[in-house]
């Protein structure tokens, strides 16, 4: 990126963020706006994807801490309303302080992107194109089934970005050409101009700092070597996750430039629930169905685990509805290997249809049981202050 774009680029505009915007929230912009214009989603819509390019150029800058301070600090230096000089010294644009900056830089309808080079040479000690970049992290998400979540899986991923050219490769050259070394810098991108009092290491003006020169630029990317792409990855998700757990997968993210490392890509999961089992933690939930004379008198009842066989759970006489019995070791899977427990709730199912001799035997227990109110003690604490 070059500071003349720091200094044309309104990035947090593009976002729609303020300059104080915290990362989160910074993060938060891209992913909305990046799922509302992603190509995928605007088939064939031009404006769409050049909407995307420029929300992707942009957090590119601002979620990376150190090119975010690079790029305030460049517009703070030359304020909002900079426009980078032309060769028209007429306009109070082109000036800075009644000074020409195109003045200093030959004057020609090249000294804006001279100047930027210049300036990137400044703020960041030697020429942009110079110096390796790690890769932008790239956000994405994808949805699991709840028994993929317990146990992991590995799903594939389709990522949209810029990246190197498919059709020169990144050498930004047409094909069956490459690139030369530059013959006014040769190949180290950076020329020497003396000011008189001192001298100023720049950008080669005939490279733009990259050491090479395309005599015959790549028609696709117009030499510049990089071009948007899709590629689909093969991700593992890890046991257990949860829903809305957010993974980091190293170096699967955005290519780096001039040899530098990619960046990482941060999968957003998200798990449909399922008919049975809840999650709370790393413990499973289930809800097992019981008769009333199961709680009274006392039980073993089968109780279902996830991907796996029904185990066995006592239940003692006099239990009450709603009690939850703990199952170790048949829950979700924790971040140190050991495995949650599954919590098994009892509920009474009460029977819609019954026989004349279920009627009678209920009648019987009714009368059996008459002398003992159970909401006796609910209405004596209901009337103390």
């Amino acid at each position: 990126m070059s500071t003349k774009d720091y200094l044309e680029k309104d990035y947090y505009k593009t976002l729609g963020v303020p300059k104080t915007a915290k990362a989160a929230d910074i993060k938060k912009a891209y992913r909305d706006l990046a799922r509302k214009y992603h190509p995928d989603a605007n088939k064939g819509n031009a404006d769409a994807e050049e909407r995307f390019k420029e929300i992707t150029e942009a957090y590119n800058v601002l979620s990376d801490e150190k090119q975010r301070k690079e790029y305030d600090e460049a517009r703070s230096l030359f304020g909002g309303g900079f426009r980078v000089p032309t060769g028209n010294r007429t306009g109070a644009g082109g000036g800075f302080g009644g000074f020409d900056l195109g003045d200093l830089f030959g004057g020609s309808g090249e000294s804006g992107d001279r100047l930027g080079d210049v300036l990137g040479g400044i703020f960041r000690g030697r020429g942009p194109q110079s110096r390796a970049r790690r890769g932008a992290d790239v956000e994405t998400e994808t949805t699991l089934s709840f028994g993929d979540s317990i146990d992991g899986a590995t799903v594939s991923l389709r990522l949209t970005g810029e990246g190197p050219c498919p059709v020169c490769h990144g050498t930004g050259a047409k094909a069956g050409t490459v690139p030369k070394v530059c013959p006014d810098c040769q190949g180290t991108g950076q020329q020497s101009r003396n000011l008189g009092g001192f001298g100023l290491s720049e950008p080669c003006k005939t490279c733009r700092g990259r050491g090479l020169v395309v005599d015959d630029p790549c028609a696709s990317c117009g030499g510049s070597g990089r071009a948007m792409s899709s590629r689909t990855i093969q991700a593992r998700i890890p046991a257990g996750v949860a829903d809305g757990q957010r993974i980091r997968i190293a170096g699967k993210g955005a290519p780096g430039e001039h040899g530098g490392k990619a960046g990482d890509l941060y999968v957003r999961v998200h798990v449909t629930p399922h008919g049975v089992f809840g999650r709370t933690g790393d413990n499973l939930t289930v809800s097992v169905p019981v008769t009333i004379s199961e709680l009274a008198l006392g039980a073993e009842i089968k109780v279902p685990t996830h991907r796996g066989p029904a185990v066995t759970v006592r239940i003692p006489p006099g239990t009450p509805n709603g009690r939850v019995f703990r199952v170790p070791g048949r829950g979700a899977r924790r971040k140190d290997g050991t495995l949650g427990d599954l919590l098994a709730t009892v509920e009474v199912d009460v029977p819609q249809n019954l026989s004349s001799k279920a009627r009678s035997a209920l009648e019987d227990l009714r009368i059996a049981t008459s002398g003992h109110d159970p909401r006796e003690e609910l209405l004596r604490r209901a009337r103390q202050d």
